[in-house]
């Protein structure tokens, strides 16, 4: 699978309002799935509420989720440029009856899937709304139904798993697991981790939007992160990309005999939310060092015990 580069989209987005109207056009009427990806890349880039600031993860989601509407769409029948007002509730449908193929994994789509495709095929029709090349929007009226299970509950944090990875982490590997597991990084913001952000024991995170927060770093972390050298001019410390940094991250769960327990990045930056819940007992503290902007979103990223009041409730 090819990703559109960022320069292209941007080239894209510097057409005249008439050339960019004519390719949208095109690619819509052809079903050119390269050509549509590009537009929606496109809109994210120049068109969105975060510009130029959305995430490259976010660009290939909507990126895989474009490839496989747009294909269903010809094979359905849909016009992409005059969908009726019930195709985005057929995609729905399909997509909530549709069995995963993804490997080791059984069962139907999950809704978290589910949401994922039809987030990025809303965004499709947006960018073609940008583009000039239609007005419709498929999806207005589309109801994707929310997962009734807790994200902690279908991800939860990793525990032992953290400890027996380590052992088999080269120091580099260790260092990131390290700043998602007990610094509470998303795997996107240790991965960009540079020399020049690490000052004593505080290091400096760009996260989300461009936010930037101040994390402290435990001495474990402050002990892996000072053996490592930089690996560019920059002052980098990783040169891996998301796929290569998972890669080699489910390699060291399997030597530790957990291969079964690896849910990627995510779960150890939930292992680091519930700790220091566990200390602090203060969901604001635990989101500001998370960097969430909502202690709602907090609320999801800790595993509460089911008797965690019962001290209290004892006299009552």
């Amino acid at each position: 699978m090819t990703l559109v580069r960022p320069s292209s989209a941007l080239a894209l987005a510097s057409l005249t309002d008439p050339a960019l109207r004519v390719r949208a056009v095109q690619a819509a009427s052809t079903y050119d799935v390269g050509d549509l990806v590009q537009v929606t890349h496109a809109y994210m880039l120049a068109g969105s509420r975060r510009g130029a600031r959305t995430s490259p993860r976010t660009l290939e989601a909507y990126a895989l989720a474009v490839r496989d509407f747009v294909p269903w769409a010809q094979e359905a029948g849909v016009q992409l440029l005059r969908p009726g007002r019930r195709d985005g509730g057929r995609y729905v449908a399909q997509l909530q009856t549709r069995r995963s193929l993804g490997r080791g994994k059984r069962g139907q789509l999950s809704a978290a899937t589910v949401a994922q495709y039809v987030a990025g095929a809303r965004a499709l029709y947006r960018a073609l709304r940008w583009a000039g090349a239609t007005e419709a929007q498929p999806f207005e009226d589309a109801h994707v139904p929310p997962d009734p299970t807790s994200p902690i509950v279908r991800n939860p944090p990793y525990t032992r798993e953290i400890d027996a990875a380590l052992a088999h982490c080269d120091p580099r590997l260790a260092a990131l697991l390290l700043l998602c597991a007990h610094a509470g990084l998303r795997v996107s913001e240790a991965l960009g981790v540079q020399t020049h952000d690490i000052g004593g024991t505080r290091l400096t995170v760009r996260g989300k939007g461009g936010k930037v927060r101040r994390v402290p770093l435990g001495r474990r972390v402050r002990s892996a992160l000072t053996d490592l050298s930089p690996v560019g001019p920059d002052g980098a410390l990783f040169a891996w990309n998301y796929a290569q940094a998972t890669y080699r991250m489910g390699k060291a769960f399997r030597a530790a005999g957990h291969a079964d327990a690896w849910r990627g990045f995510h779960a150890a930056r939930k292992h680091s939310g519930t700790r220091l819940y566990r200390a602090t007992r203060d969901f604001t503290r635990v989101g500001l060092f998370l960097g969430h902007s909502s202690v709602d979103t907090t609320r999801r990223y800790v595993a509460v015990e089911d008797d965690d009041v019962q001290r209290e409730v004892e006299d009552f």
